[in-house]
């Protein structure tokens, strides 16, 4: 077996500085990082520090960040009227985003008690969508499984997550991806895929050799869910 190679600190550093990054590329990251994270206002200030434009528009940032805040409140209706009011497009070519959508708003009259409404909304909305998808009907049927629990003090943790913020957030974050991907802009930053990138490559080199590693554990939120403004 082969020793293993140990590279010195300042080895290392020299190593690094070799790597030519240019100024416009980190700036580039930067901006693409605040574009899709939905920090508005300081990707505008950035841009004008920095001299570098963002892919899109900075009011399509704001909106994309209202649709987000509205589906993390709850309110469904307002998000898909701001989606179609952004590029109706979006919803019509994607049917497992609309179906999701509509579920999630199933999730909210139940949410709410709203069992009445509950039932002919999923009626009239999703089952016949079920009826085309076995994994559209799948997901109905877990979800009108809360309808049983509804009056229960504890629901069966295989149905409880729907109601939980994190099931609004994930159904936000399939709408923001879809959003950027109508814009020909990545679903996930630039700078985190890179973050990521060199966790997998330290991963690999330290299987050969000892060299020092770079603390990643508050890098940018990576391994948490998106940031932006709210």
């Amino acid at each position: 077996m082969s020793s293993r190679t140990s590279i010195s600190t300042d080895e290392w550093e020299r190593r690094l500085e070799e790597v030519q990054v240019t100024k416009d590329d980190l700036n580039r990251l930067v901006m693409d990082y605040l574009v899709i994270e939905g920090y508005k206002s300081a990707a505008e200030e950035f841009s004008q520090e920095a001299s570098v434009m963002p892919a899109v528009d900075f009011e399509s940032i704001e909106s994309r960040m209202n649709i987000r805040e509205a589906l993390q409140r709850g309110d469904v209706q307002d998000a898909i009227t701001r989606v179609n009011d952004l590029n109706p497009e979006i919803l019509d070519t994607n049917p497992a985003l609309y179906f999701h959508l509509q579920q999630q708003k199933l999730i909210e009259f139940i949410r709410q008690g709203k069992i009445a409404e509950a039932l002919d909304f999923a009626q009239q909305e999703l089952a016949p969508r079920g009826e085309e998808s076995p994994e559209f009907l799948s997901e109905l049927e877990r979800t009108m499984a809360l309808l049983a629990f509804e009056s229960s003090p504890s629901v069966p943790s295989a149905i409880s997550d729907l109601l939980s913020p994190a099931q609004r957030i994930k159904t936000a974050g399939e709408v923001n991806a879809a959003i950027l991907e109508s814009l020909s802009q990545g679903k996930e930053a630039k700078l985190v895929a890179m973050l990521k990138l060199l966790c997998w490559g330290e991963s690999l080199l330290g299987e050969r050799a000892d060299f020092p590693k770079v603390d990643l554990s508050d890098g940018l939120g990576v391994g948490r869910g998106q940031g932006g403004e709210v």
